[in-house]
């Protein structure tokens, strides 16, 4: 089942089941063991994210005070190149956007600290912005905000819960969301496999070169 909010938004609640989610949760444990967490920065104030974060994929996302929001191949702190996409990762990008071409960053944030947050933005750093985004909820039930392509525009808000699958296309892929709160202990997925601290993970694939 799916619902849709602004054009091009659509939910799927449940889409991954609890043995799925959890192959999930270890196959990122296993990303991190090869590119550790790090904290991102805000590009003009250097103000720390409230979230740590890593990537797969040939295109790794990253900001800093000293280059901003960017794209890059490697881990800043190791200078190895990002781990590969996990293939049951992939076969959902292929699942939900047949014929799309594959992503090239899988994004991973980790939502550890109870009081972590995403404010309002809009994935932008892409240069094609006719393929979808797809986020993967895992762990702790997060309330996600979304509004309109303009940053006044009205917003509305849903709890994404462990499984849920989110997709970004059309006007919804230029649209300004964020994550306001995380409701902590609402699951034991992470703690169980291999995030002894718990929390959530969002997992988003993007394409972000242009072409096939």
């Amino acid at each position: 089942m799916s619902s849709e909010m602004v054009n091009g938004f659509k939910l799927l609640p449940g889409f991954l089941d609890r043995k799925a989610a959890s192959d999930l949760v270890r196959g990122v444990a296993e990303i991190v063991a090869s590119a550790p967490l790090v904290t991102p920065h805000m590009p003009r104030t250097g103000k720390p994210f409230s979230v740590r974060m890593t990537n797969a994929g040939s295109h790794g996302w990253f900001s800093d005070k000293a280059a901003g929001y960017r794209y890059q191949s490697c881990h800043p702190q190791t200078g190895r190149p990002w781990p590969q996409i996990p293939r049951d990762i992939l076969a959902i990008w292929r699942a939900l956007h047949p014929g799309a071409p594959p992503p090239q960053c899988c994004l991973i944030n980790y939502y550890e600290d109870p009081k972590a947050r995403m404010s309002l933005h809009v994935d932008a750093d892409e240069e094609d912005f006719s393929v979808p985004i797809l986020s993967l909820s895992l762990g702790d039930t997060a309330l996600f905000r979304i509004g309109g392509t303009a940053r006044k525009d009205p917003t509305r808000s849903v709890r994404l819960a462990s499984g849920d699958v989110v997709s970004l296309a059309q006007d919804a892929r230029r649209a300004f969301h964020g994550i306001d709160r995380i409701y902590p202990g609402t699951s034991t997925l992470l703690a169980e496999n291999g995030f002894p601290g718990g929390g959530r993970l969002n997992i988003t694939l993007r394409r972000v070169t242009a072409g096939g």
